[in-house]
């Protein structure tokens, strides 16, 4: 791998990380908004709960493909059983 690979490579994952933490940054802000709102407008009926909930589940997951999606089922797992498909092709 060369020096513009890699830092292609790098880039990338420098972006996937932000993108992940804009995410979350938003998705704080605006629960809290909401959480104002429902407070202020409707605080005898809880709705926000619901966005937060939801909204949240989408959180982890991009968080889990960010930081531990290369390590379950990532890049190099796949590299990893392409070649032992090979081999085990090779054998035959």
């Amino acid at each position: 791998m060369d020096e513009q690979e890699r830092y292609a490579r790098a880039r990338r994952r420098v972006e996937e990380i932000r993108g992940f933490y804009a995410h979350l940054v938003l998705y704080i802000t605006v629960n809290l908004i909401l959480f104002g709102i429902n407070m202020l407008f409707s605080p005898d009926s809880l709705w926000f709960y619901w966005v937060t909930f939801f909204w949240g589940i989408g959180v982890v997951l991009h968080g889990f493909g960010v930081f531990a999606g290369d390590r379950f089922l990532g890049r190099d797992w796949e590299e990893k059983k392409i070649r032992e498909f090979m081999e085990r092709e090779e054998r035959r």
